[in-house]
């Protein structure tokens, strides 16, 4: 039912933009009022690319499920996003057989987060400790991690992917979504499926169609992220630090050809930081961080960098019959940490663990959608509780200081406690709780007659 009204299948039209669909993938020409292009049946229909999309999608096409992905834009290449790639994420894709060729794309590897501040610095989290493969958090530009996973997804016939596809709405049956509409580059077009998947970000559009509400709470900071090149004599292995003064607090991210530069202000206050000016933001940044002094002037123009308002939010339910929302889209994260492709991608492996079977049987239940939240939603709480703390408790500090900040003797402390830094590092690398993909190198696909979708989508609620 879209709009109140049903809408038959109709006949054969040719495949949507982007990668070629398999034979399985059945396309139709609707003539109808609201979609004058194609319209196509797949099992699972996934809105939005990103690192919980994409993930998703290879998980369950490599175990024969129909997947159809629609992104908004017509790449991934856009800057300041998550780079961060955890041990978590590089056992999952050990698992999958692609971390050597991973670790083949040019990357930087952070050992350890240090913080530093009047009288001392301290290590508060090292990976280095940890017993994994991959003791350190990988610095990859996401784009080139987004790219590396569909060129991945792209290799099983079950995968397709649509770019510049904007969902315009949701198609809905019997109080079941059974699918979207969406405009793509050559007009507007339908996808049914058994399950809809909201993974486009934190200002999910499916979200929002869906109607499911967020619960927002305060963060006292924002973010504006910008670049400074590396060079020769720079330390090798310096990692990720926080760097602390009265009123503003830096951090310095290791990528392999720059320095991603996060200049933290109270939040709100970015309008302020643009009065002042950009020679006054690199005078901050040098008092900060000295061995940058001499390539501040990098920096030029407000467009180089970019606003990240810090918010953290949830949903309180993630599901309604024939939909789940994963990732951002589900739960927005505070920046602290680095932790948000994790939780994302420990997202995507759950949802396929659980969903991977039902949507090949055909039996996909509201348990089923609830299941996944149940299992994702406390251990992403927890995360989000310890970011509070961390920004309250330690940020604010800094951020309220008129004078010389120094860290809580209390947190100074504790990370002189082997076991607590652990911790940290652990929880901050794994998450609460670790997750491995049941999809190990490659799934069964089934066959056509197996895979067929039924006129009507059909889920049971209980």
């Amino acid at each position: 039912m879209l709009d109140g009204k049903v809408h038959p299948l109709l006949e054969e039209a040719p495949p949507l933009e982007e990668a070629p669909p398999s034979a399985r993938h059945a396309t139709v020409l609707k003539r109808g009022k609201g979609c004058s292009a194609s319209s196509q049946q797949t099992d699972c229909c996934i809105v939005g690319g990103g690192p919980a999309g994409l993930m998703l999608a290879l998980l369950l096409a490599r175990q024969g499920v129909r997947v159809t992905l629609l992104e908004a834009h017509r790449d991934f290449d856009r800057e300041f996003r998550g780079n961060t790639i955890n041990p978590s994420v590089m056992e999952v894709m050990e698992e999958l057989g692609l971390a050597d060729r991973l670790l083949g794309l040019r990357h930087a590897e952070v050992p350890r987060f240090t913080a530093q501040a009047a009288g001392g610095s301290a290590v508060f989290a090292d990976f280095s400790r940890l017993k994994t493969r991959y003791p350190y958090i990988l610095m990859l530009p996401q784009a080139r991690f987004l790219e590396f996973i569909a060129a991945e997804a792209r290799r099983s016939p079950n995968f397709r992917l649509a770019m510049g596809a904007r969902v315009k709405g949701l198609i809905e049956e019997y109080g079941v979504i059974c699918g979207v509409r969406y405009r793509g580059p050559d007009g507007p077009c339908e996808v049914h499926a058994r399950l809809t998947i909201g993974a486009d970000g934190r200002f999910s559009q499916v979200r929002r169609l869906a109607g499911l509400q967020s619960v927002k709470d305060l963060a006292p900071m924002d973010v504006f992220w910008f670049n400074l090149p590396r060079e020769p004599g720079d330390p090798e292995d310096a990692g990720a630090v926080f760097r602390f003064g009265p009123g503003r607090l830096l951090v310095l991210m290791e990528h392999f050809e720059s320095w991603q530069v996060g200049y933290i202000f109270p939040k709100g206050g970015y309008k302020r930081l643009r009065a002042a000016g950009l020679p006054a933001l690199r005078r901050s940044v040098a008092k900060l961080a000295p061995e940058l002094a001499d390539r501040v002037e990098y920096f030029k123009d407000w467009k180089q960098g970019s606003l990240l308002s810090v918010e953290s939010d949830r949903v309180r339910r993630w599901y309604r019959p024939g939909l789940l929302l994963i990732g951002d889209a589900a739960h927005v994260v505070s920046p602290v940490g680095g932790v948000g492709i994790n939780l994302a991608i420990q997202d995507a492996v759950v949802a396929a663990n659980v969903l991977t079977e039902p949507l090949k049987a055909g039996r996909l239940r509201a348990q089923d959608l609830r299941s996944v939240q149940r299992r994702r939603e406390w251990p992403t709480r927890l995360i989000q509780e310890v970011q509070a703390l961390v920004q309250w408790w330690v940020v604010s500090g800094a951020l309220n200081a008129s004078e010389t900040y120094r860290l809580p003797v209390l947190l100074r402390l504790l990370l002189h406690m082997p076991f607590l830094r652990n911790l940290f590092a652990g929880l901050i690398a794994f998450g609460a709780w670790p997750v491995h993909a049941e999809a190990k190198r490659g799934g069964t696909s089934l066959c056509e007659a197996e895979l067929a979708l039924p006129a009507r989508c059909n889920i049971s609620s209980i």
